[in-house]
């Protein structure tokens, strides 16, 4: 497969706001697998709320749509700092969101966009990139570790029935 780059630029007010739908969207419909709809679209909400109190012009966050050599858009990434309590959370960055757009898919632009952050990480003095994924989303599982990601913590999960009488 031919290696692709992107080019990543801040994004505009309308791509802004349809990343955000979309990110919101995805979040909540990954949060609803664990809790009710409502609240899973509630803490999706929060999520952004807390983390991008200025929307697109939020201090030290990075929102971004990547473009292909043909100055098509080929999808978008959140890049800010790392939001843990973690000891090296000040040099380290985190990536937020990472999209790429439907009919682009498996085409190499994942790992594209992945590089394209990563030195925009790095021009921006921190030594680290971090990231969260939900253990049932397999393909950005494999997109992670094909491109030099480990396992750095792992939260699991498990629905229990309360006994009858209980």
């Amino acid at each position: 497969m031919e290696t692709r780059q992107v080019t990543l630029r801040k994004m505009t007010p309308a791509e802004y706001a349809a990343a955000t739908e979309r990110r919101e969207a995805e979040t909540a419909r990954e949060l609803g697998r664990f809790m009710a709809a409502e609240s899973a679209w509630e803490r999706a909400r929060e999520g952004t709320a807390q983390f991008l109190p200025d929307g697109l012009d939020t201090d030290r966050h990075h929102l971004v749509v990547a473009e292909n050599r043909s100055g098509e858009v080929v999808g978008d990434a959140w890049i800010g700092p790392d939001p843990r309590r973690a000891a090296d959370a000040e040099s380290s960055a985190w990536l937020y969101d990472i999209d790429v757009r439907a009919e682009f898919r498996r085409r190499g632009y994942g790992s594209a966009i992945l590089a394209a952050a990563e030195a925009l990480v790095a021009r921006e003095g921190w030594t680290a990139l971090g990231l969260n994924v939900f253990g049932a989303n397999e393909a950005a599982v494999a997109l992670y570790r094909r491109n030099g990601y480990d396992v750095a913590s792992m939260s699991l999960r498990k629905n229990v029935q309360r006994a009858p009488g209980d």
